[in-house]
């Protein structure tokens, strides 16, 4: 990876209450990639001091508005300052720095607008059964909506170029933007791929993951996003 494509490689990570986790993540990132900006979504706890501390640039929602909202947040302000790829990366620990590089080195090379991290391709650690069910079941749903051949629909871990993260407008705040992303890229006719990344799951991260009333709420969102369309 070259040092051009790093000085103009914005990672995105939208937060809400990571206060035990967000100090690891910027730390991890910082090490490799200079540009990370944390979107603190109202947390109520220590979330952006800790972050700033660790690196980040920081950025506050007054009050919590949801995924969707902070990552439209982000990647706005990571393209005010310049940026030519725009990477979004979970905020729990769940993703690894390293695979970063094989997100972006897809759009430095010229053959995609947009690569999405699938751990179906790759690998996970401690996922649980009904995690992976409601997951493949959501990606289902999206390949079924939008068409797109995806294995991962809602994976945090994913790369833009400049031209189309400048296309996606986030309008379904909270977690049905993971299905919405999907879509708009589609209806772009981005030149989209998937790439396998690891996916480690820890007893904190399942805690704050989807369950399966949550997965639900997450389907009427969406579908209400759709109709409002």
């Amino acid at each position: 990876m070259t040092g051009v494509v790093k000085d103009t490689t914005f990672i995105v990570i939208p937060a809400f209450n990571e206060g035990r986790a967000i100090g690891a993540v910027v730390a991890e990132l910082k090490a490799l990639w200079p540009h990370v900006i944390v979107v603190d979504d109202g947390s109520r706890d220590d979330t952006a001091s800790v972050a700033q501390q660790s690196g980040a640039t920081v950025l506050r929602h007054a009050v919590n508005r949801g995924q969707g909202a902070a990552l439209q947040t982000g990647i706005t302000h990571a393209l005010r300052r310049g940026a030519q790829i725009v990477v979004t990366f979970d905020s729990d620990g769940q993703h690894r720095a390293e695979d970063v590089a094989t997100l972006v080195a897809p759009i430095e090379e010229g053959r995609a607008d947009v690569v999405l991290g699938s751990r179906f391709l790759g690998t996970t650690e401690n996922m649980s059964v009904l995690r992976g069910l409601l997951l493949r079941t959501a990606t289902a749903f999206t390949r079924m909506t939008s068409g797109a051949r995806v294995t991962d629909a809602h994976n945090g871990l994913r790369a833009f170029s400049r031209a189309a993260a400048s296309r996606l407008e986030i309008r379904l705040d909270r977690m049905a933007h993971a299905s919405e992303i999907v879509d708009q890229v589609a209806e772009h006719g981005a030149r989209c791929i998937e790439v396998p990344v690891h996916v480690r799951y820890t007893d904190y991260s399942k805690r704050k993951g989807q369950t399966g009333l949550g997965a639900f709420r997450v389907l009427l969102d969406y579908l209400w996003g759709r109709w409002l369309r």
